[in-house]
């Protein structure tokens, strides 16, 4: 069997569904995680789906990926426009990265609109809820 698909999620994804509704939907982390299982298995793939509040735990779980799996798909949330060392440890690795947001942030503060990892990533899908992550899935299949 293939090596699975990374699915990174950083800070606050845990508290998707409660957390600003009108930005975010009422979809939790859980669900969105049972629909990559469901549709990395329609294409005879397995993700390992994480999540974590903690800038060093995601760049650590970066380091390991170029090793356990095929391709990240991340979503860095808040640390997509201010960590310059996720962006580095990004850089470092040897597989697809896809970058994914469940709202635009282009369309939101203007803070949010300089993302340090889409220029690593062979595509940046944003605003499109949950269903996201299943195109980064999609795309990586393709």
């Amino acid at each position: 069997m293939a090596k699975p698909i990374l699915i990174l999620n950083g800070p606050n994804l845990n508290l998707l569904g409660t957390r600003e509704p009108e930005i975010y939907g009422t979809t939790t982390l859980a669900d969105i995680e049972k629909i990559c299982v469901d549709a990395a298995k329609k294409h005879g793939f397995e993700i390992d789906f994480r999540q974590t509040n903690h800038e060093g735990v995601l760049i650590d779980w970066v380091h390991e990926a170029e090793h356990t799996t095929q391709a990240i798909i991340i979503n860095a949330a808040g640390y997509t426009h201010t960590s310059v060392a996720l962006h580095d440890a990004l850089k470092a690795v040897n597989i697809p990265i896809i970058e994914v947001h469940l709202s635009d942030p282009k369309t939101r503060e203007a803070f949010r609109h300089h993302s340090y990892i889409e220029a690593l990533a062979a595509r940046s899908i944003c605003g499109h809820g949950a269903q996201g992550y299943v195109m980064a899935i999609e795309a990586l299949v393709a």
